[in-house]
């Protein structure tokens, strides 16, 4: 069954470089730059010092205040130095982890353990403790996540194996690679959430996903409840409220929740580390990602090290083809340009791109000529021409009247857009310059 929301784009899917590289896991790089703030909320308060001893998965940044999450060391060695240092989000304070000594021991006991048997709070510290977050790129601390507050019921649990960027394939090699685990890790959250049903949707263009992820479902002791369903390749079909829709046909209200509607939303990398920290007790310091472009040499999928420079995992996969006109961290429609090879990679980093060519140039954009394309394509209802207007001039007042917090920054108004006029750059505007009005 083809489902899908109102709206969308379908740009060219370019997954062809990578949906067929099996994982391969990337030297251990000499120097990690762990960021304490990998994640929405309050930054991790520093839990070491400049020279001690750390072992590879230490906690070296303890959660502070309800929202915010645990950072772990990476690698085991030396703290070399606290410092600021670039990152995805900004200069940040970092813990700068130098190796030393062996990768056989950690801090954290790897033996496997039962989990049936767990109450739901165990099984909430075990996310909490470990600095699980969103590996879809919004990085939310999952066991706030998986905490609603009262009186809010979850019936549903949806694992969002949509992956609708391009580029990206991590998520498909996933759910290829490890089925069986990502069933496991659903099941967890559905009894940490005390949900009866759970729904992975799956675009069509990833059909041995769909299939491996059946087969795992259909095995001897997976209870009834857990679902697997095709959703038509159309962006931004992984974005939280247009999941919700083309599954469930349960509409978020604007400037609700997805609870709002009883259904919680879990990325299938999120899913897949919920696993690894329960069964394992690992915490979240590894994560994989997808290399590709057609600036870097050797593209694919890769298991690496959070804190690991985007200059090391370059020098990994042999160097530029020619130099990249545009780096990103994350899919090119919502991820974000970097503009240094120093930035490290951190929780929320799904991916790395390294483009070359004039398309992928800045482009001088005109006004606009009132074509209605940004609107036709809005998955949110929105009215992004008029937006963009309004912020040009200035009247803060009438995009206020226009609901720009319910866009949800896809950028296909922009993508589409024959003026080539930065529309969700102009939302985002909005959106600062009304929250500071507000203040």
């Amino acid at each position: 069954m083809f489902s899908r929301f109102g709206g969308g784009i379908h740009p060219p899917e370019h997954k062809s470089i990578t949906e067929e590289l099996k994982f391969v896991n990337l030297p251990i790089p000499h120097t990690c730059y762990i960021p304490l703030q990998q994640h929405v909320g309050a930054p991790a308060k520093l839990a070491v010092k400049a020279g001690d001893i750390v072992s590879e998965g230490q906690l070296i940044g303890r959660a502070d205040g309800m929202i915010s999450a645990n950072v772990h060391s990476s690698i085991p060695g030396k703290v070399a130095d606290i410092a600021v240092v670039p990152t995805v989000y900004g200069p940040q304070q970092s813990v700068i982890v130098e190796a030393e000594g062996t990768f056989s021991s950690s801090a954290m006991p790897h033996e496997t353990r039962d989990w049936t048997a767990l109450a739901r709070e165990e099984l909430l510290d075990r996310i909490r403790e470990a600095g699980i977050v969103g590996l879809g790129g919004a990085a939310f601390p999952s066991a706030v996540k998986l905490s609603p507050p009262p009186g809010k019921r979850i019936d549903t649990l949806v694992v969002n194996g949509a992956e609708c960027e391009p580029y990206l394939t991590v998520d498909d090699m996933l759910m290829k690679t490890f089925p069986d685990a990502v069933i496991e890790g659903t099941r967890i959250l559905m009894r940490a959430l005390g949900a009866a049903n759970a729904v992975i949707g799956i675009e069509s263009n990833k059909g041995a996903a769909i299939v491996s992820l059946k087969k795992s479902i259909a095995a001897p002791g997976i209870p009834d409840g857990i679902r697997v369903k095709k959703l038509a390749t159309r962006y931004p079909q992984g974005a939280e409220k247009q999941l919700i829709y083309s599954l469930l046909r349960r509409r978020v209200p604007s400037g609700g929740l997805p609870m709002d509607v009883g259904v919680v939303v879990h990325n299938v990398g999120t899913v897949h580390a919920v696993r690894e920290a329960v069964l394992y007790n690992r915490p979240l310091y590894t994560r994989y990602i997808t290399v590709s472009g057609n600036a870097i040499e050797r593209p694919g999928n890769y298991k690496v090290r959070i804190g690991m420079k985007i200059a090391d995992i370059v020098e990994e996969c042999g160097g530029f083809r020619e130099p990249p006109v545009r780096i990103v961290m994350g899919g090119p429609m919502c991820g974000q340009s970097v503009h240094s090879l120093d930035v490290p990679v951190v929780k929320g980093t799904s991916g790395l791109l390294f483009l070359a060519g004039k398309g992928v140039a800045a482009r001088e954009y005109s006004p606009c000529i009132r074509c209605g394309a940004c609107v036709s394509v809005c998955p949110a209802g929105l009215l992004p021409c008029d937006l963009g207007n309004a912020v040009e001039k200035g009247r803060i007042d009438l995009a206020e009247d226009l609901n720009p917090f319910d866009c949800i920054m896809c950028g296909s108004c922009s993508y589409v857009c024959p003026a080539h006029r930065p529309l969700s750059h102009f939302i985002k505007l909005a959106q600062q310059k009304i929250r500071a009005a507000r203040k």
